[in-house]
């Protein structure tokens, strides 16, 4: 059965009482009743402990912790670690979000945001749990083969379960560049997806490797990163990826990447 908006258990993780009104009064306007409160990440990892929601929606600063040390601690708990994660928060520095982007969230919102980014949002962790094995149109997904290239294990993590949801079920996992040129030796692919910021080889140097060195020179392959230097996208680009996304990514635009990808 799928999951519809009404349906949604949420729990809002914000010290301030008027960013929980506001918060919780246009969840209250999309048809959402079930909602929950805590003011430190302490209190919400108690609360969901006990009663797991569906998505957790927090500020970044917290009284106890930040929205990166909450969402590390969540994603490393057996019972906790599949829960869709938002933020909602003010901050735009890149090393502030990069690593809650890492972690694998639905959505990051700003302070403020309107009710259709947060319905976007919500439609967003709605296909991070609802599985659709038709949405690849003609394609059987359980044939698809694809490798998933990221130094960070949450974000690998995140990247399959969305791409599960579709009926893909062929997966091979590379750390870096160098793991994924060792994987590409003695495996063929029908798809990419790859990280920009790693060890030893990043995904720039990688797709260039790929075009210029590999037996699979016509791979597609789909950079998700959260990276924002626009040069050093734009070299990526030239390199020869087949597209980029960012991090958080909609399911729907990479649902329609793949498709792209596999008509090509």
């Amino acid at each position: 059965m799928a999951l519809n908006i009404n349906e949604l258990m949420v729990l809002i993780i914000e010290p301030s009482g008027t960013q929980q009104k506001i918060i919780s009064g246009y969840l209250t306007n999309l048809g959402i009743a079930k909602i929950n409160y805590a003011e430190s990440g302490s209190d919400g990892l108690e609360q969901m402990r006990q009663y797991p929601p569906d998505l957790i929606i927090s500020a970044l600063y917290l009284p106890d912790m930040n929205g990166t040390e909450l969402i590390h601690t969540i994603r490393n708990d057996e019972d906790l670690q599949e829960i869709a994660f938002m933020l909602v928060s003010s901050e735009t520095r890149f090393r502030y979000l990069d690593p809650i982007r890492q972690a694998g969230v639905t959505a990051i919102l700003p302070k403020p945001f309107s009710p259709d980014e947060l319905l976007i949002a919500l439609n967003t962790t709605l296909e991070y749990y609802n599985t659709d094995s038709d949405s690849l149109g003609d394609f059987e997904p359980e044939s698809i083969k694809v490798l998933v290239v990221d130094d960070s294990r949450m974000a690998r993590k995140h990247i399959r379960r969305v791409l599960e949801n579709m009926g893909i079920e062929q997966f091979i996992e590379a750390v870096d560049g160098v793991d994924a040129l060792e994987q590409l030796s003695s495996n063929f692919f029908d798809l990419i997806i790859t990280d920009y910021n790693m060890p030893k080889m990043d995904g720039k140097e990688l797709v260039e490797q790929i075009r210029s060195n590999s037996n699979q020179a016509g791979v597609p392959v789909l950079m998700v990163t959260s990276e924002e230097n626009n040069n050093r996208l734009a070299a990526v680009e030239n390199a020869g990826v087949s597209a980029v996304c960012d991090k958080p990514f909609e399911p729907t635009t990479v649902r329609s990447l793949i498709q792209q990808f596999l008509t090509a």
